[in-house]
């Protein structure tokens, strides 16, 4: 049995090795999340560097009233919170955790996008120190181009 292979072949494997974690990176590239937030507000910062700590790359600006954003992308306010962001054709709103926004990303669901209502404490951006490690139990929202919900995730 002739065990032997050709040079080209083995540049041919030792370049397919090579490439692969370039391949891998690049089939794990996020997408940029638009966040439309108060220039005053902290926890929109925390929710940002949250994503960011979690691989998305994020452009902020800064707004003179996010409910604006809201209304301007279909959320309907009785899911709003401080922020909204988009992604991917996605609403997105209030401080959702980033595995929220990738399991999206990856299902693509028919909807509107997910929201957080109100700024649970203990939730991405509502945990910093000043918080003292409390958590309110809260839901991820799917929310459908109606204005109907599901609980997408729940957080305790």
């Amino acid at each position: 049995m002739n065990t032997r292979i050709s040079r080209r072949t083995a540049l041919q494997t030792l370049a397919l090795l090579a490439a692969a974690p370039l391949i891998a990176r690049a089939e794990e590239a996020l997408p940029v999340v638009e966040v439309y937030k108060s220039p005053t507000c902290g926890c929109c910062k925390d929710w940002i560097r949250h994503l960011d700590a979690n691989g998305f790359k994020v452009q902020a600006t800064d707004v003179a009233d996010a409910r604006n954003y809201r209304a301007r992308f279909g959320m309907p306010n009785k899911y709003g919170s401080c922020h909204t962001a988009l992604v991917s054709g996605y609403v997105v709103e209030g401080h959702i955790p980033a595995r929220e926004i990738k399991r999206l990303l990856r299902e693509k669901p028919t909807a509107l996008g997910l929201a957080v209502p109100g700024m649970p404490i203990g939730s991405p951006g509502m945990d910093g120190p000043e918080y003292k490690g409390q958590k309110d139990r809260y839901d991820v929202l799917l929310v459908d181009d109606r204005g109907g919900a599901r609980v997408w995730a729940s957080y305790h």
